[in-house]
């Protein structure tokens, strides 16, 4: 397992992965210094490596600055103990474009399980790459934020949502 950590125009973002395969992302941060000690907490065997997945991290850097960017995650891994529903709930999260918003509801409908709505909540909560898999793009039926699990919380998926928005 290896890491990087590099600057965009929110703060420091961080990629893991194996090779060619992420595995984990660290939404921005003023302090690269909280993104290393996660991943060392979560992959304690881990190295940096400045050169792991260059591609993806100019698209990060470009969102960041404002352009829309469709990262492509072929190349995503899921942990093995995610059950057959998370792994759908985000698979179809993956597929909401850049700009757009979602219900739980409608994510739900959309994956298969119309039934599920608040179980989507706790399976984007899961997500293991945020930003490339965009949770933030969900949204409550009423049009409130939800949840958001990542540092800064609702109010960095506020932010992200109108950073998205055309202007």
């Amino acid at each position: 397992m290896k890491y990087v950590i590099f600057p965009t125009k929110w703060g420091y973002f961080g990629l893991a992965g194996i090779e060619t395969n992420l595995c984990r992302t660290f939404l921005p941060v003023s302090n690269p210094d909280i993104i290393k000690t996660c991943f060392m907490k979560e992959f304690p065997d881990s190295e940096f490596d400045n050169n792991l997945l260059k591609t993806l991290q100019k698209q990060v850097v470009t969102y960041f600055e404002g352009k829309n960017v469709v990262f492509n995650i072929d190349n995503a891994v899921f942990p093995g103990n995610f059950s057959k529903f998370t792994k759908r709930i985000l698979t179809t999260c993956q597929k909401i474009k850049y700009g757009h918003t979602t219900t739980y509801l409608e994510l739900a409908q959309k994956a298969g399980y119309p039934n599920a709505s608040r179980a989507v909540g706790s399976a984007l909560a899961k997500n293991p790459i945020p930003l490339i898999i965009p949770c933030h793009r969900i949204i409550r039926c009423d049009g409130k934020m939800g949840g958001f699990t990542a540092p800064g919380g609702t109010t960095l998926k506020k932010r992200l949502i109108e950073h998205e928005k055309p202007e």
